[in-house]
């Protein structure tokens, strides 16, 4: 889907009434901003966009801003539901930076079926307050750093999943926003070869990725089977087996119109759950990574001495379950493969989805049907 620039009186399909979110004080301003300039940013503070080509082959251009806006744009919800809780609020406060923090001015956001789940009120518990600006993943430029932050510097292309732990106190402000303040240890430098939206998919996905196999004792010459493997994670983890751990075989599942996409991300098998049911297939696998909420059925294909890795659903021994860590050293360890094109992102053809478009980005997301990862961009 081609996702071009949109002037702010186009976005507001969806506009909020009102700013959720309190006007800074003097104090406030002084430490939160770059500069004292307020208002809407200067052509050349909003100049990293695609070319005119408009397609996700463009190349982008980035200016660092020379000032930050007291105010940005911002999707927000100040109840929990389903999508239709979603406003547009073009008066939030930009969020403070702490020491350890970067300010970075958000170029693409991704979804995930986790910011569903605490939006519908799921993690209640243990959330941020209310009202919330929604989202985890992004890509964008580093417009202001804190006094402690060491390696990052003005001007750095990032990506990163912005909260430590997801279900853990999850920031309130999150990344579908023109801004967003993150710590430096949950970041890392944009691979050069991919574009923001590309980078944006990754962080949360291939972290889980990254973990689940990390946890279940995954190494060289293991074999694994994928369920879900055209998902944003399962598409991950397919590349990671093979590239990354050199699993002696990898099989995944995927419905009939995938199997070729399974094929060409390292998978030596390609199930097609549509016409075969896995449990009954012969082959015994090391791991088995269930992406979709079959716990149930993956141990009767797992080794005696195997493990599973349970994402949702039910979980039944030797499966188990975990909730991902960010951590920008992950990236790191992984951007090498990324930048020799061993491992490639996979954001779903009908995206990325403009900013204005996040209510339908999201209802598209929870058909499950996606394709890799649902992508906000550009932003706003």
């Amino acid at each position: 889907m081609q996702a071009n620039f949109l002037s702010s009186s186009s976005i507001l399909t969806n506009p909020c009434p009102r700013s959720f979110f309190p006007r800074p004080t003097t104090t406030q301003s002084q430490q939160l901003f770059l500069s004292s300039v307020t208002g809407a940013r200067t052509n050349a503070a909003t100049t990293a966009r695609r070319s005119v080509q408009g397609d996700r082959s463009a190349r982008w251009v980035v200016t660092p801003p020379s000032a930050v806006p007291e105010k940005m744009k911002a999707w927000v919800y100040d109840e929990y539901g389903d999508a239709g809780v979603l406003k547009i609020d073009e008066a939030v406060s930009v969020p403070p930076v702490g020491e350890d923090q970067v300010l970075v001015r958000v170029e693409a956001a991704a979804l995930n079926p986790v910011d569903s789940k605490r939006r519908m009120g799921k993690f209640k518990a243990t959330d941020s307050s209310l009202p919330t600006v929604p989202g985890y993943d992004m890509a964008g430029v580093v417009v202001k750093v804190g006094s402690q932050v060491k390696n990052l510097k003005e001007g750095d292309e990032v990506y990163g999943h912005i909260s430590e732990k997801v279900l853990e106190g999850p920031k309130q402000y999150g990344s579908l926003a023109e801004y967003t303040a993150v710590e430096e240890k949950l970041v890392a430098l944009k691979p050069k070869n991919i574009d923001f939206a590309q980078a944006a998919g990754l962080p949360l996905a291939i972290e889980t990725a990254h973990e689940g196999l990390e946890r279940a004792g995954f190494s060289a010459g293991k074999s694994i089977l994928v369920l879900g493997g055209a998902g944003g994670v399962g598409s991950l983890v397919i590349q990671l087996a093979k590239q990354v751990y050199e699993a002696s075989t990898v099989a995944a599942t995927a419905s009939t119109p995938k199997l070729e996409l399974l094929k060409s991300l390292g998978a030596d098998v390609a199930i097609d759950y549509t016409k075969e049911n896995f449990q009954d297939m012969p082959e015994k696998y090391d791991v088995v990574f269930d992406t979709v909420g079959q716990g149930d059925k993956a141990v009767k294909v797992v080794k005696e001495g195997g493990s599973v890795v349970v994402l949702t659903g039910a979980v039944a021994p030797p499966g188990f379950r975990f909730v991902v860590t960010s951590d920008g050293s992950v990236l790191e360890k992984l951007n090498p493969y990324l930048e020799s094109g061993k491992v490639k992102p996979i954001v779903d053809p009908k995206g990325p989805f403009p900013f204005s478009q996040v209510v339908d980005a999201f209802s598209y997301l929870e058909t499950g049907r996606a394709t890799g990862k649902v992508v906000i961009s550009p932003i706003p």
